[in-house]
């Protein structure tokens, strides 16, 4: 017999494995480590049972679960195939090598990581935390990040699958679920086969807090600066040296403090200079352009432009470069035409005690581009916080929840198309 993992267990075992992806890498998946999870979690859904169960040559994980339903229910042939994805990929600007979790009984206050004397998660900055005394959280030792964004949404899939192997008396149509690369380095749905997936609709597991729910996302571009200039030794450098990394400082530091990420919040809009390499000769500065109305990123991509042209007399020998890639745009527009797949949502989490809320989500998933390409995915919430840091830490009750929600709403699909 099949030993039945708990929620947590699961969670534990997957943020040990290593899976940061890795940013301009030729190769898809961008980290090869990627594919140790993918495979470990392959052999998981056989383990359960699941017949219809494959990796893809771009590193996919997909397979279907079909429905339960006999002959004489009236939803029988009716209710959509729904699917439910999480990526397996964490994030490249923080070590995912050698995770530590600790799982804590929160006592209230801040809390100091083993690991490393300056990882404190702060209960200052951490608010949720008051609804977390006497429960249980589970964060990295301080030297890594932990990983939940996003393998606590791969723990509750994998949860998903398991109860509905255990337990017949679940009623749901046909079941698809996928875990995917890369999505922190924006290529989660590049390859992606909807065909193969074969899903009407999906969900992603990739939100943050308890209840909340997603339907919008940023439009997102990236704006590559390139700067070239003209190295020479320094002590021969008057009047020749063109500095380049002085010309790509001028540039960061003349971005808007007004559109940056640590000023805005809610529908606004940031500019946000990440990543900075070079020299004297050359220097590259790496830009997100983030807008929740796409025809906003013509104005940031307007700004950056300015800011070009305003250093260029201070900088006249230096030649000023600017690239705009698209990344991602807002699913919320595409959302709203199909009522269904988000009424259905709404009502799973209210079944589950929760009065749930629509939040934008101030960054992306795999659901924006899937969502694009014709196959309707808002997002559900996996528990986590501090994503992309050392402070990262999860709630095992609101991973709980999200679970307990999924699990209705593939019933909530059932009732809907026995009416």
């Amino acid at each position: 017999m099949i030993k039945s993992d708990t929620l947590l267990e699961r969670f534990l075992r997957y943020v040990k494995v290593d899976t940061q992806s890795r940013e301009d890498a030729q190769d898809y998946p961008s980290t090869a480590k990627q594919l140790d999870l993918l495979k470990l979690l392959l052999q998981e859904l056989k383990d359960l049972g699941v017949k219809d169960a494959r990796l893809d040559g771009h590193g996919y994980v997909m397979a279907a679960i079909p429905s339960n339903l006999p002959p004489t229910d009236p939803a029988r042939g009716k209710v959509p195939a729904v699917g439910f994805i999480a990526h397996v990929d964490t994030s490249p600007e923080v070590s995912g090598t050698g995770v530590k979790p600790q799982v804590i009984t929160y006592q209230g206050g801040d809390v100091k990581l083993p690991g490393d004397p300056a990882a404190v998660i702060r209960a200052a900055e951490n608010p949720d935390l008051k609804d977390e005394v006497g429960r249980t959280i589970i964060t990295s030792d301080g030297t890594t990040l932990l990983g939940a964004d996003d393998k606590a949404g791969v723990a509750i899939v994998m949860s998903l699958v398991q109860a509905l192997g255990e337990d017949p008396h679940i009623p749901h149509g046909d079941v698809k679920i996928a875990f995917t690369p890369d999505e922190e380095v924006g290529a989660g749905a590049k390859f992606f086969d909807l065909k193969a997936f074969g899903a009407d609709y999906a969900y992603t597991l990739d939100g943050d807090k308890l209840g909340e729910l997603n339907k919008e996302t940023f439009s997102a571009d990236t704006a590559v600066v390139t700067v070239t200039g003209r190295d020479i030794h320094p002590g021969l450098a008057k009047n020749i040296m063109v500095n380049a990394t002085r010309v790509a400082c001028e540039i960061v530091a003349r971005t808007p403090q007004a559109l940056a990420p640590e000023t805005t919040e809610g529908y606004q809009p940031y500019i946000h200079p990440y990543a900075i390499a070079g020299g004297v000769g050359q220097a590259t500065v790496k830009l997100l352009l983030r807008d929740f109305k796409t025809a906003g990123l013509q104005d940031l991509r307007e700004r950056l432009e300015n800011i070009a042209a305003e250093v260029r007399p201070i900088f006249p020998r230096a030649t000023i470069d600017i690239r705009v890639i698209e990344y991602y745009r807002n699913m919320g527009p595409i959302l709203e035409q199909n009522p269904l797949v988000l009424d259905t949502l709404w009502e799973a989490a209210r079944r589950s005690g929760l009065s749930p809320k629509w939040v934008p989500i101030r960054g992306g998933t795999d659901g924006a581009r899937l969502t694009a390409q014709g196959l309707p995915t808002p997002n559900i919430w996996m528990g986590g916080r501090n994503a992309h840091s050392k402070t990262e830490w999860a709630s095992l009750r609101e991973m709980e929840k999200s679970l307990e929600t999924v699990l209705n709403l593939v019933q909530v699909w059932v009732e809907k198309h026995r009416k």
